[in-house]
This record gives structure tokens, sequence and C-alpha cells, in this order.
């Protein structure tokens, strides 16, 4: 079984807007849906949990139930942080999936994710128990402190740029959050930090430059145009 595990308990101050931005309107529609939808329409996955604001279940339900996301299976309370809720999003399926079954921890804020990199995701995991939706950077990388200036280069070769999804098998997820509690290791925001923070070799998988996170008001633009021009193209 595969289940895609949607982060959604972010507030969303950085967009100035008066509503969490999961749920802003982007043409009359939610843009956690557009994320869900990915997956919705995926074959490969059997179901969804979202791990959503406190106060906004019930909205969630009924955009799910509007938009048509029948796989849409478990809601559950966000915590403190990105760890705490990652690891309440794995709790909510402790009775539903067994070790070999693969998660794929999403940001519900990356409403544009290719339907091959869901794939490619589940197929590197099956393989290598993890498989991380990851790019190779581009750009020139300088090393700095302060933000202002830099006086070292870390060669492109050597960076990945990790996005979500992040496909890992279930029993290997949940030791890793349960292993964390163990050790008092807290605040990794991403499950790959925290798996590389316990020693794990992690893989990477196909990811896109259009899998972008909306996190400015920049990002909700380049959303916005990636999303026009696939409708010119279904026009077409």
């Amino acid at each position: 079984m595969n289940v895609a595990l949607i982060l959604a308990g972010g507030h969303g101050s950085r967009t100035e807007q008066d509503i969490p931005k999961q749920f802003m309107n982007i043409y009359e529609k939610p843009l956690i849906i557009y994320t869900l939808e990915n997956f919705e329409r995926h074959p490969d996955i059997d179901g969804i949990v979202v791990v959503c604001l406190d106060g906004w279940h019930e909205v969630l339900r009924a955009y799910a139930r509007q938009y048509g996301i029948t796989k849409l299976k478990w809601i559950t309370s966000g915590g403190q942080d990105g760890q705490e809720s990652i690891h309440k999003g794995v709790l909510a399926l402790k009775d539903v999936c067994v070790d070999r079954d693969v998660i794929l921890i999403h940001d519900g804020i990356r409403p544009f994710v290719p339907s091959e990199v869901i794939t490619d995701a589940i197929c590197v995991c099956q393989r290598w128990d993890s498989g991380l939706s990851a790019v190779r950077c581009q750009e020139t990388i300088v090393r700095t402190a302060d933000g202002i200036s830099g006086d070292e280069g870390i060669g492109r070769q050597e960076i990945m740029r990790v996005q979500t999804p992040q496909a890992y098998r279930y029993g290997k997820a949940l030791w890793a959050y349960e292993e964390a509690e163990r050790r008092d290791i807290h605040g990794e925001v991403y499950a790959n930090t925290l798996m590389l923070h316990l020693g794990e070799r992690v893989y990477f998988s196909r990811g896109s430059e259009k899998n972008v996170k909306i996190t400015t008001m920049d990002d909700l633009e380049l959303f916005k145009a990636l999303l026009h021009m696939e409708r010119e193209d279904w026009v077409k």
C-alpha cells in the first residue's frame, strides 16, 4: 500500500494573507485541493492522510467532498513544528500500515508535483527503502555565516536540492520518529534531515523545477503562471 502524508499545518505568515496559504483560493480553488488532486489522480496512491491546522479539519473535509477527493481517509492535527507534525501523521497510520508499505511525505503547499515525480519516489523507495524527490543544483554556491559575504565555494556536483514528496518504508519512518524521541532530538524540519541526523543514508528520486513550494507571494505568482501555461496546453 502507498499512502500520501500531506502536511497542511502551517499558518503561512510570509504570504501576508488572512487565512493559511494552503487554503487560499487560486482561480476559485483552494491551494490544498490542487495538491490533493495530484495524489487523487495517481493510480499507485491508495490513500491520503492530511496533517491539518486545528480549526480547519471540517473545512478540508468539505472541500474534499466538493472536489471529489475520495482517497482522503484521515485528518489529524499538526504539532509545534515540522518534526512533530510528521510524527503525528505517521502515528495516525499505525493501525493501517505495515512496515513494508510506502508513505510519501509531501508539502501541502507544493501544488504542482508531476505524476512522474510521485511514481519515481515510490519506485526508488521500493528498491532502497527511501526515495527523495531531488534536483541537481544549477547555481553556484557560496558558504556564508551571515548572509552578507562569503569566502568559500561549494561544488555544484556535491549538492542536491531535496524537495517533497519524500517516500519511506512505513516501518523506517516510524522507527526514525520514535528513535528521535528516545534520543531527545527535536526541531528537524523534514524527514530527510532527521534521517541524516540519525546516521541513515537516503536515496534520491526524480524531482522537478515545476514542483514549486508556495512560501512567498513570488512563489504564488510562479504557480499561477505554471497553471496558466498548463491550461493553455489543454485548450490546444
